[in-house]
């Protein structure tokens, strides 16, 4: 298969963002219209999944997050700045032919979703889910059928994540029953922020008011910050709550999708391409007292 058929197909498989779609999508750099060799799906395209599609023999990188550093995901430097990091990286990617392709939206606007369809599999979680959005504003609820103790999941986000470590608010020893994959909690995040009536309200406010209403044990979150939701739950622990939030990290929480995505694209190729999944590796080390 060409790349461009590869592309092609995903489009079909995800639904149609309609024709004014301008979002970070689409090819990054490479010539598609050339057979592919291989795919390796990643979360990320840094150096060393770079190097391994290079070792592997593939060509077609097909990654989730941005490739060049700059928010709004161009395809060249537009800094007005000299990056020596960023010519590096191109010049690695140009001179062993791999196209990279970014599917970041559409995965998101899947039914359901690819990202998180991937995390809740590879997490062994699938059967545990009792509500999404009804439940937990752009979230997931989990009810685990025995409870965990926040150092058991801790362990498994470890081991399923290939992490070298996790951070964590909360006690080793509590007991965790529902558990909520949610959205970035940083301000303007999914729920603008407002004020009416006196009442004031965002994504934080309304997380919070889904762990009173549904009784939620612990979050999981994307992106953070600290003043709103995270001190909430410090101050829960404090009044003697089993509460806890598990802040392992965008793209170590994220990267399961990638993985999942080697099973559908598997599928819509019909196998004539080998396709394998590299893990980032975790960016993050650890230094205890």
């Amino acid at each position: 298969m060409k790349i461009t058929e590869i592309i092609d197909a995903v489009n079909k498989y995800h639904p149609d963002l309609g024709p004014d779609y301008a979002g970070c999508d689409g090819v990054k750099c490479g010539d598609p219209d050339v057979e592919c060799t291989g795919v390796v799906s990643a979360l990320v395209p840094n150096i060393e999944v770079i190097r391994k599609t290079i070792e592997l023999g593939y060509n077609f990188l097909y990654i989730h997050e941005p490739t060049y550093y700059l928010t709004p995901d161009y395809s060249e430097w537009k800094a007005d700045f000299d990056c020596e990091i960023y010519e590096k990286k191109k010049k690695l990617i140009e001179d062993n032919g791999i196209v990279i392709y970014r599917d970041h939206d559409h995965m998101h606007a899947h039914t359901p979703d690819s990202i998180f369809t991937g995390v809740l599999k590879y997490m062994g979680w699938e059967d545990y889910l009792v509500g999404t959005h009804d439940k937990v504003p752009f979230g997931y609820l989990i009810e685990f059928p025995e409870v965990k103790t926040v150092e058991e999941i801790n362990r498994e986000f470890i081991e399923k994540n290939e992490m070298n470590g996790t951070r964590y608010i909360g006690r080793p020893d509590d007991k965790i029953k529902r558990i909520a994959i949610v959205g970035h909690i940083y301000p303007e995040a999914f729920i603008p922020s407002s004020e009416k009536d006196g009442y004031y309200t965002d994504y934080s406010t309304e997380i919070i008011r889904a762990i009173e209403k549904e009784h939620i044990d612990a979050i999981i979150p994307g992106e953070i910050i600290e003043w709103n939701l995270l001190s909430y739950i410090r101050d829960a622990i404090s009044f003697g709550k089993n509460m806890a939030c598990f802040n392992i990290g965008h793209y170590n929480w994220e990267q399961l999708g990638a993985r999942y995505a080697v099973d559908w694209l598997t599928e819509i190729t019909e196998g004539k391409v080998p396709i394998k999944y590299v893990p980032n590796g975790d960016m993050w080390k650890y230094q205890l007292n």
